[in-house]
């Protein structure tokens, strides 16, 4: 007769490796600067993946982002945080952040060309499935993917969490070719009104298939667990920071189908 101690290791032998969300750097170019990203997976799910980029707030890549790219890896996706300020240009201060997220607000070319780099850099993957790429961006992020999609990037959908939504050459609407998700707070002070419906105008008259979903209540960083209001305007809200991420789910499961 087997005994217990047997039966249980026989069980154990015979069950499934757990899951482990990993994570790797991975430098990379965009002409001679170097940049830092980071790629996160799953290593029990085999085969080439539907992949998101992620595109960081204003003060580069930090601890948060790697959070929402293991989460991103959670749902069976991989995740790359793309770099747009260059290795180790991480600010420290709203000063020091305002200055390099003005840097490339002011050259959207630069910043197409820096988000497009991670964009390439993720779909050489080996664990990506090239066809079936997304991006997501906070803050300036959200403001970058839009610009990821408004350069001509072939790549799925984009999600646009609390981003700057101006639309400073409307023409180049007619460039999006995926899906675009824009979730944003509805009492956001950061995004004036002229900007709102001009980003919708724009999208309107690009043909391009899009979504503007606007969370009642909700300011600015409303998806950023550390924003705590010390910031006028910017406050995190756990009702909208939930309801914006179902809602980023539901797309993806479209896109990437």
């Amino acid at each position: 007769m087997k005994t217990l101690s047997s039966i249980l290791l026989a069980l154990a032998c015979a069950a499934p490796l757990h899951a482990a969300i990993k994570s790797e750097t991975v430098e990379y170019k965009q002409g001679d600067v170097t940049l830092e990203g980071m790629l996160t997976y799953d290593d029990a799910l085999k085969g080439q993946l539907p992949a998101v980029l992620i595109v960081h707030q204003w003060k580069g890549l930090t601890d948060y982002e790697r959070k929402r790219a293991e989460m991103i890896a959670g749902l069976g996706y991989v995740a790359f945080c793309a770099d747009i300020y260059g290795k180790s240009v991480r600010p420290q201060t709203v000063q020091e952040a305002g200055a390099q997220a003005g840097k490339y607000k002011s050259d959207r070319a630069l910043l197409r060309k820096r988000v497009n780099a991670g964009l390439e850099t993720l779909r050489k993957q080996k664990n990506v499935d090239a066809k079936r790429i997304g991006a997501i961006g906070y803050c300036f992020g959200g403001t970058t993917v839009i610009e990821l999609a408004r350069s001509g990037a072939d790549l799925a959908g984009v999600v646009s969490f609390h981003g700057g939504l101006d639309a400073p050459t409307p023409a180049d609407g007619k460039n999006i070719k995926c899906k675009v998700l824009a979730c944003h707070g509805a009492d956001d002070p950061f995004v004036k009104s002229a900007d709102l419906g001009a980003f919708q105008d724009e999208m309107k008259q690009s043909g391009a298939d899009w979504q503007l979903i606007q969370y009642g209540g909700a300011v600015h960083s409303f998806t950023d667990w550390k924003a705590d209001g010390s910031m006028s305007g910017a406050k995190y809200d756990k009702r909208a920071d939930q309801r914006s991420w179902e809602d980023m789910k539901q797309f993806f499961i479209e896109i990437f189908q």
